[in-house]
């Protein structure tokens, strides 16, 4: 996930609460601006490939729809994340944007095989298309789907859930760029299979790109550490840089929503050491160093709090892959 910030570990700490809430305002406008452009212009496309008998734009009309309900799943999303934690949601509703990427992935792969079964079809009967409207109205939907394009484009572009209406209206841009194409070689030679042809070039691309947005999401709903972070070699900085720790271990980083990063870990501590001093010292170091905005720290002295013997000291590659203490 490409969200730099944290990684040079120069006042992130801030840096990520400010500059979230700046674009936090003005990624749900532009959110709301591209959902109106398309869902407007969806209709005219449909419209359009009723009456040039241009079954690619009726599935780019098709695309355009799914594009507008998901635009506006992600303008909701904005929405939902803007209110305070509940007693039940103490996280708040950060992670819907997460989830409304998710979902917004699964969207577009339906959406992907659905153009390359139509396309089949389509190869197998050639139907007769009026190339001159079909290009007018194809041109008019590039336009509108490039100005969405640079609505969305200012925005965000480490959100996971800007970049899912991003690749939507991209996805757009491509389907409208084929329409022309495919219109300017039927008017030139009358040759129709070139339409089903480059709808199924754009799948493709469209495929791909939403696989990798959906394993981005994934990661984040099952509480994966973070992409710019290591655990294990925070845990050992943790070990060298702060004074009296001699060991961390059950240490799990996570990201609540693909940007703000959080963590848990068991310190244990030198006797005589302050375990104030020494919990405070292991939050900066992980604010500061690493981005890590949230942590909680459980101070240990001799064994292990969670009741595991003599073995804290052999497990610092640690709780996710707890197989040691099983046995």
């Amino acid at each position: 996930m490409a969200h730099d910030h944290g990684s040079d570990g120069h006042g992130s700490h801030g840096h990520s609460h400010g500059a979230g809430h700046v674009h936090g305002s003005t990624d749900k406008k532009r959110v709301l601006i591209a959902t109106c452009l398309t869902a407007g212009f969806m209709v005219a496309e449909a419209l359009g490939g009723l009456f040039t008998g241009s079954l690619a734009l009726l599935a780019d009309a098709g695309h355009m729809l799914a594009d507008a309900i998901a635009l506006g799943l992600a303008w909701y999303a904005f929405h939902l994340a803007g209110r305070p934690a509940t007693g039940r949601l103490t996280y708040g509703f950060g992670r819907v944007k997460t989830l409304v990427a998710y979902t917004n992935g699964i969207a577009i792969f339906v959406i992907a095989l659905w153009i390359v079964y139509e396309a089949w079809g389509r190869v197998l009967n050639p139907a007769p298309v009026l190339g001159g409207p079909m290009l007018v109205v194809a041109v008019a939907g590039l336009v509108v789907n490039i100005a969405s394009f640079f609505v969305l484009h200012g925005g965000d572009r480490e959100s996971l859930n800007m970049r899912g209406a991003i690749l939507h209206v991209l996805g757009d841009v491509l389907g409208s760029a084929a329409a022309i194409v495919a219109a300017l070689v039927i008017i030139a030679t009358g040759w129709t299979p070139i339409d089903p042809i480059l709808s199924v070039a754009v799948s493709l691309l469209i495929l791909s790109t939403a696989w990798s947005l959906m394993r981005e999401a994934a990661h984040v709903l099952l509480e994966g550490v973070p992409a710019n972070l290591d655990r294990d070699l925070i845990a050992k900085d943790l070990e060298g840089a702060v004074r009296g720790v001699r060991e961390v271990h059950h240490m799990h980083i996570w990201s609540l929503d693909g940007t703000s990063n959080m963590a848990t870990l068991h310190a244990c501590l030198n006797d005589g050491i302050d375990p104030h001093v020494a919990v405070s010292a292991i939050k900066q170091r992980l604010a500061a160093k690493h981005g890590i905005d949230h942590t909680t720290v459980e101070p240990e002295f001799g064994d292990c709090t969670d009741g595991h013997g003599g073995h804290h000291h052999d497990h610092t590659d640690d709780a996710p892959r707890d197989r040691r203490h099983y046995h």
